[in-house]
């Protein structure tokens, strides 16, 4: 059995969302000062390295993070290969054999090399958006800071289709796996931040 940790690790300094709250991790008790252990406190967005994106985020009145579906969050999953794509639109998918959880991965995976925000990577447009959910796609992910422009997450979240964003897939084969994804359960959240990892 084979795990792949395909989660961005959680640092201060680490690269978000133009927008989005800094990561700030600070050592708030210290054995070395002299406490009984080390204790630390993060403050940060909750849309900061990978995370699943709840339909609330655009949707008013939507669901929250905490009633994200378990079941779509685990279970086979197909990386598809698209490193070739100049764009994210329904023709990036034309011959490519969808299954209802797909990870893509993109030219964006060369992007986590880089310590400053890229504002070049590749992200769903709406008809892209669409061509997944008509194909029945429930979950989909992506290696980078978005999943796609604001038409596209209304698509997808409207939907019901989950979107798990900032997925490092360098080092990931094109193929099938099983995916364990498990978002922190934030009531009334947005966003939560998530471990993902993918079993072959």
């Amino acid at each position: 059995m084979e795990l792949i940790d395909v989660s961005v690790p959680v640092r201060p300094g680490m690269v978000t969302y133009p927008g989005d709250p800094p990561v700030s991790l600070e050592r708030v008790v210290s054995i070395a000062d002299g406490g009984v252990c080390n204790l630390s406190k993060l403050d940060f967005g909750v849309h900061s390295g990978t995370h699943v994106d709840a339909p609330v985020h655009f949707i008013d009145g939507a669901p929250a993070a905490e009633a994200l579906p378990l079941d779509l969050l685990i279970g086979p999953a197909r990386v598809l290969d698209l490193t070739a794509a100049e764009r994210l639109d329904a023709s990036a998918f034309d011959g490519a054999e969808l299954v209802p959880r797909v990870l893509l991965k993109t030219r964006n995976s060369e992007l986590w090399a880089r310590d400053s925000v890229a504002d070049d990577f590749l992200a769903l447009t709406e008809d892209g958006s669409r061509a997944l959910i008509d194909a029945g796609v429930r979950l989909v992910g992506i290696d980078y800071l978005s999943i796609g422009d604001e038409a596209a997450h209304h698509a997808l979240l409207a939907a019901g289709v989950v979107a798990i964003e900032s997925l490092d897939l360098r080092d990931v084969e094109p193929g099938d796996y099983e995916l364990i994804c498990a978002p922190l359960k934030l009531v009334g959240s947005g966003g939560a931040p998530a471990r993902v990892l993918l079993r072959r």
